[in-house]
């Protein structure tokens, strides 16, 4: 979409987290092994979480109360944002209730599978929804000051993970986007992100744990 804002970071979050949904369904529909002890192992579970729950905690605490001020007076941008906002809450104790399923050696693997596609169908619907609906209304609503600010909280919440963070969030992105998200880089940090970080995310293969084991 064309925009004031420069979307990139978000697009670019977007795909990730559908990326690893992916991987995510790839080990949760596995049929050997136990799939939940093989998701749980797996450092690309916890990133995707981490990474997610920073995502959406900064929005929650950022991005939707400053649309709800600027929209305040407009019924249906704000019926928006708080539908968006809505949708968050429940992805949070999905993830929870998938740790906890695939802990239990017992009755985990009853419904473990059903709750992975509950996590699937819930943020992918809420993605598709953020950049139908929410992103164009961001784009109208805020202004530049406000989504850098926005910008620059979730940076300060990745923080120290930054090395994992911007590998994570580019692997196998389009050209376009690292042309996006990497011009935005000044030169020392872009040369560490392709001699240092880039190559050290490689070799941590995050979801190793969820492929066969080799005879």
């Amino acid at each position: 979409m064309d925009s004031q804002l420069d979307m990139s970071m978000m697009f670019a979050m977007h795909d990730a987290l559908r990326r690893e949904l992916v991987q995510v369904a790839r080990i949760a529909w596995r049929t050997d092994d136990n799939p939940g002890q093989l998701l749980r192992a797996a450092l690309g579970w916890e990133l995707f979480k981490k990474f997610l729950l920073v995502h959406h905690q900064s929005e929650d605490d950022i991005l939707w109360p400053a649309l709800r001020t600027n929209v305040a007076f407009q019924p249906g941008r704000l019926a928006l944002t708080d539908a968006l906002e809505a949708e968050h809450a429940v992805i949070e104790p999905l993830l929870t209730a998938i740790d906890a399923a695939a802990a239990d050696p017992d009755y985990g693997y009853q419904r473990f599978g059903d709750i992975v596609d509950e996590l699937i169908s819930k943020l992918t619907a809420h993605l598709a929804h953020e950049e139908n609906d929410g992103l164009p209304l961001i784009d109208a609503s805020l202004s530049p000051q406000e989504w850098q600010h926005f910008a620059q909280v979730h940076a300060e919440r990745v923080g120290g993970d930054a090395p994992t963070y911007m590998p994570w969030l580019l692997n196998g992105a389009s050209p376009q986007t690292l042309d996006a998200v990497l011009g935005k880089f000044p030169p020392p940090l872009l040369t560490a992100f392709r001699q240092q970080w880039g190559p050290e995310y490689a070799a941590l293969d995050i979801w190793n744990a969820g492929r066969p084991a080799r005879a």
